[in-house]
């Protein structure tokens, strides 16, 4: 070999690590867990064993997180992990994507094989799951009557939304009749109908505790129940049929109460938000009805024949004095001249002055009577419009004015049982609405 030819150490791990890395698949690997130890920074380092050889394993923080313990010490387990290599050191270690207690293998591959089954026929399909009702009065609960689950998820309804009514359908959660008897308790939720959203629960354990949960009988109940169904089985980190199959899952049978239903004081928030509302539109349309109403006073009140008649009578009574100031400056003005006049004429003369400023004064009296009777005439002529037009006359006619219990006229249907007066021609009569 060239000395150029030779590999430097780091070059030597990283052709290990792509071999080993191209060369093995995710595989499961049997062992006793050793030395299971969780570091600060989240990843947990242990060593998978049996009697003749040992492993160096690490699970890294993100998938760690996922899992409620870590495995026990001296614990037969089963993990899924990679082959690959640390290559500072040149370790050869199995990088751990999940793990099991040991013998639950054959378990989890029947659960593939029946999901994948439940898959085929789109019982797992999203576009078949249902929203929640918007307003959830009544929810239904399948678990047993012994576990803690069902106080759990009282508890929560009876904090979050006690207007709620909570049903319970028991059944047993564990064992191998299990799987029937949550299947049929679904089934007979479904069948009575007297809940808005079903929820499905039971609280956490080993992949043998909750395999009931995978029942394909449980799984199509849920799928043709007639209302929405919430699984909440386990711990977050646990995964049943149940929930794929469900509308909606939730990671504990407590956040499974919390979804059911929406909060008393976000309801109660949305009322009050909604009240505000309605309280400000109703302001707004009794301004503006106000404002019409005003302008409408205001034309009412300019086309009213009592203020024509009012205004008319005024310009009469101005043009009656201003005619009799006209004529009283008119005979003093013909007065001045016949007092300077009698200075400067004769007696007959005097007298045919007086003559012609007597026939002067009897054509200006002539005048003004003339003008003042026809002024009379005009204002008799208003007066006669405006008696036609008076309400009482309306009323003398056979008609009559419905007004409301503070004397206003009632111009709109009222509400049914609504007091009124009508007023007649000659009295009024009480009167109900129907």
């Amino acid at each position: 070999m060239q000395t150029n030819d030779a590999l430097t150490v780091s070059q030597l791990n990283a052709t290990v690590a792509a071999t080993l890395a191209s060369s093995f698949p995710m595989l499961r690997v049997r062992g006793e867990a050793q030395g299971v130890k969780r570091y600060a920074s989240g990843h947990v380092y242990f060593t998978l064993k049996d009697a003749n050889a040992s492993v160096s394993c690490v699970l890294f923080k993100m998938r760690a997180q996922l899992f409620d313990r870590l495995p026990r010490e001296g614990e037969l387990i089963e993990l899924r992990a990679k082959v690959t290599l640390y290559e500072p050191r040149g370790d050869y270690q199995l990088r751990v994507d999940g793990w099991q207690p040991a013998g639950q293998g054959a378990l989890y591959e029947a659960f593939l094989a029946l999901k994948a089954k439940l898959t085929d026929e789109g019982l797992l399909d999203e576009a078949r799951k249902r929203a929640l009702p918007a307003f959830v009065k009544t929810v239904g609960i399948v678990t047993s009557l012994q576990a803690a689950v069902l106080r759990d998820v009282a508890t929560a309804l009876a904090r979050r939304a006690p207007h709620v009514q909570l049903i319970v359908y028991p059944s047993a959660v564990q064992g191998a009749a299990a799987g029937a008897e949550l299947a049929a308790a679904v089934r007979r939720a479904s069948e009575h109908g007297e809940v808005d959203v079903l929820l499905v629960c039971r609280g956490g354990g080993s992949m043998e505790d909750l395999w009931c949960f995978n029942s394909e009988a449980l799984a199509r109940e849920i799928a043709a129940c007639n209302m929405p169904v919430i699984s909440g089985v386990g711990h977050e980190t646990d995964f049943t049929l149940a929930d794929f199959v469900a509308d909606l899952r939730a990671p504990t049978p407590t956040a499974a109460a919390e979804l059911c239903a929406t909060a008393q004081s976000d309801w109660l928030e949305e009322l009050a938000s909604l009240q505000q509302a309605l309280r400000s539109a109703a302001q707004d349309q009794l301004d503006e009805r106000q404002q019409t109403l005003d302008h409408l006073h205001a034309r009412l009140q300019a086309a009213s024949p009592s203020n024509r008649f009012a205004l008319q009578a005024s310009q009469i009574s101005g043009l009656r004095l201003r005619l009799r100031h006209a004529a009283q400056r008119e005979f003093a003005a013909h007065a001045t001249t016949v007092s300077r006049a009698k200075a400067q004429l004769r007696a007959p003369e005097l007298n045919s002055y007086r003559q012609h400023l007597s026939g002067l004064a009897k054509q200006l009296t002539s005048a003004s009577a003339k003008s003042l009777s026809k002024q009379e005439s005009t204002l008799s002529s208003l007066a006669a419009s405006l008696q036609a037009l008076s309400p009482q006359r309306v009323l003398e006619r056979g008609y009559a004015v419905v007004l409301d219990a503070q004397g206003n006229a009632v111009l709109a249907p009222q509400a049914a049982g609504s007091a009124v007066t009508v007023k007649l021609a000659r009295g009024e009569q009480a009167a109900t609405l129907h």
